[in-house]
């Protein structure tokens, strides 16, 4: 077993660390903590932007090869002297991994790496990482245009594929047969028995995001896990630890609908109940599936106020972002100033509306 010594628990005090000691989950201070997206490279210019929106988080996105301690301490260090915070630190090779969800050869040797990359996120004083169990990847069709033709992602059952960390999926069977949903618990369990203690150790919180699309199956692999409110509810169960809970990705649940067994409001509310709500990603998206493009916050069919307001009134204390944002004239800085603004607009009035304004 992965022990933190006392030199690690140093290399942690630096600049004031974010998470608590190793072993103790601290509880969320109030309120809800909006973050932008960047990757690692972000530079000075848009860090000063980040902080005239009023964004105070930041979640991180590393390159391959680059999910080390030092990288992360170097994250932190940089960040903070900008006047920001680290919420988390993300890679590609930590989630979606076929090799765990489908126990396909050298499945010991990733959880061992993601165990290493718990402890690290621990060390840097960051307290919590997201992670995906899908095998197959997120699945698209070619992109579409929403409001005003700004560039989105589209699904169509018919003409999807799954792409992630560079790897497409495609077929009907993408790994050579079918997987029964048996065999998919099972080696879920095997591998978060292994990474939840690792957590706990580590005082890291992990949310788990739900499989995107929630299908019933693709590729010959069910999606009965982290695609329904049920599923979700025997996972958390299975894991049996306060450090293992849910990263609510509003634009995945919605694009699942009602097979989802709940709506993302009823989702939001059950889950914050249990304590496991630790991260919502705030987007939207034209329909359920078998067909939807992603949209603007307020273009979709879901009411984003009543979200927010949702939310509010849950006590919701973890992280915010926007995601997957549909292009906008005339580069990325309008639309993601577009998202972030009407985000902190929505806050402010459901803050308003609850009292707490």
């Amino acid at each position: 077993m992965y022990q933190l010594t006392r030199r690690d628990l140093a290399a942690a005090a630096l600049a004031a660390p974010l998470a608590s000691a190793a072993g103790k989950l601290e509880p969320l201070s109030p309120g809800i903590k909006i973050s932008m997206q960047v990757g690692e490279t972000v530079t000075d210019e848009d860090l000063t932007w980040i902080k005239q929106m009023g964004v105070e988080y930041l979640n991180v996105q590393t390159g391959k090869g680059r999910a080390t301690l030092d990288n992360f301490l170097a994250i932190r260090k940089r960040v903070e002297a900008a006047g920001l915070k680290v919420w988390n630190i993300s890679n590609n090779d930590n989630r979606n991994i076929e090799e765990i969800t489908l126990n396909l050869p050298g499945r010991d040797a990733k959880i061992a790496w993601l165990k290493q990359y718990i402890l690290d996120t621990g060390k840097a004083g960051i307290g919590y990482i997201t992670y995906a169990h899908m095998a197959n990847g997120i699945w698209s069709s070619p992109q579409e245009t929403t409001r005003g033709g700004g560039a989105a992602r589209a699904f169509r059952l018919e003409t999807a594929k799954g792409v992630w960390n560079g790897k497409t999926y495609e077929g009907p069977l993408t790994h050579g047969r079918k997987y029964s949903k048996e065999e998919l618990w099972e080696n879920y369990t095997y591998f978060i028995r292994e990474i939840a203690p690792v957590a706990e150790q580590a005082g890291v919180r992990i949310g788990i995001h739900p499989d995107d699309p929630p299908a019933p199956e693709l590729g010959g692999i069910p999606r009965h896990i982290f695609g329904t409110f049920d599923g979700y509810v025997k996972a958390l169960e299975i894991a049996n630890s306060p450090n293992i809970g849910v990263c609510l990705c509003a634009g995945t649940w919605l694009e699942g609908g009602k097979s989802m067994g709940k709506d993302v409001f009823e989702a939001a509310r059950a889950f914050a109940k249990m304590g496991k709500l630790w991260k919502v990603h705030f987007r939207n998206v034209t329909a359920p599936a078998p067909y939807f493009v992603e949209t603007y916050i307020d273009n979709g069919y879901a009411d984003m106020l009543k979200l927010m307001e949702t939310l509010v009134e849950a006590d919701f204390r973890g992280n915010l972002i926007a995601d997957h944002v549909p292009g906008m004239a005339p580069g990325r800085h309008a639309s993601w100033s577009y998202s972030m603004g009407y985000i902190r607009a929505l806050y402010q009035a459901a803050l308003a509306s609850s009292g707490r304004g």
